[in-house]
């Protein structure tokens, strides 16, 4: 069976969002893309507290600056398509409100007809927590598993109940309701957020970066999920960020989907052998406008498909 590929949507600086958003999920669902996802930056710091995921002296991209708020896009997306899944990869949990963001996916679900995949993550950005996090950054794992429960809890059966450190719920009724169970989709990166994968979510969201690396952390997750006594099946969702050109890439340290359409689609065929459920390109760093995304977007879907992915 083929495997599912996805596109990521425009939020980047260069692109006009309330036109370049549905008019590239329109051209996606019409090239065969199943899924349509966006991401979290919250802010550009000109003086960063960290580089970039935390690694010191690695500079911010540029395309940081001005990325769209995720469901904003996400809804902006779901009005004009009517099949793909719309998915978040991911969002910042802790950035939100735990109440307000699950009554968010929740009608974002209900609206959609039951698309909404939640991928969430705690970040890494110390000035993002300064500037919207509920709590410090120290605490981002116990917040983000009261937003996994209080999710759960919204999107179940009214009366909904609900006590934890940020969230009172007494007794409530909470509408709309999804119009089928959100899964919740989690990049762990690390023994302890694997656990919290594993025991409260639905499947896993790892970034490619070599299929080798990607096989033996899938590997370990299943080992991890069976000694934990899981019995449901994890969803895993590849996330693939592309440094597109036009040109071959011709350097021998080439990267993992870095180059033209040929090498990137070389390098799905290579991660897709790991077999995943979903893999998803992000594309839109490396082109300059909805237009060629969408000419992009639609040779790589052509070519990953002739090479039977």
């Amino acid at each position: 069976m083929a495997t599912r590929l996805g596109l990521s949507l425009p939020q980047n600086k260069q692109y006009d969002i309330g036109r370049d958003v549905p008019d590239v999920a329109r051209a996606a669902e019409e090239i065969g893309y199943e899924s349509l996802w966006v991401y979290e930056r919250a802010l550009f710091p000109e003086a960063a507290s960290q580089g970039l995921y935390g690694i010191e002296g690695l500079p911010w991209p540029d395309s940081y600056r001005g990325v769209a708020e995720p469901l904003v896009t996400l809804t902006l997306a779901a009005a004009a398509t009517r099949r793909a899944r719309l998915g978040t990869s991911v969002l910042v949990a802790p950035l939100h409100v735990p109440f307000q963001l699950a009554k968010a996916f929740a009608s974002l679900d209900a609206a959609s007809g039951g698309r909404v995949v939640a991928g969430l993550g705690t970040g890494w950005s110390l000035d993002e927590y300064a500037a919207a996090s509920v709590r410090p950054f120290e605490e981002r794992g116990q917040i983000l598993d009261e937003v996994i429960e209080v999710c759960r809890a919204v999107w179940g059966p009214d009366p909904v109940t609900y006590e934890g450190r940020l969230t009172k719920i007494s007794s409530a009724t909470v509408a709309p309701k999804p119009a089928r169970p959100i899964p919740i989709l989690l990049a762990a990166t690390n023994k302890k957020a694997q656990r919290r994968l594993v025991d409260k979510a639905d499947g896993w969201m790892p970034v490619g970066l070599g299929a080798g690396q990607l096989a033996a952390q899938w590997r370990a997750l299943q080992d991890l999920a069976a000694e934990r006594g899981r019995t449901e099946p994890l969803q895993a969702v590849l996330r693939t960020n592309a440094a597109y050109s036009a040109k071959a890439y011709d350097g021998a340290d080439r990267g993992p989907f870095q180059g033209n359409v040929e090498q990137i689609v070389e390098d799905l065929a290579a991660h897709a052998e790991v077999g995943l459920d979903e893999i998803f390109i992000d594309i839109q760093g490396a082109t300059r406008d909805a237009q060629e995304l969408k000419d992009v977007a639609a040779e790589l879907y052509t070519a990953a498909r002739a090479a039977g992915i």
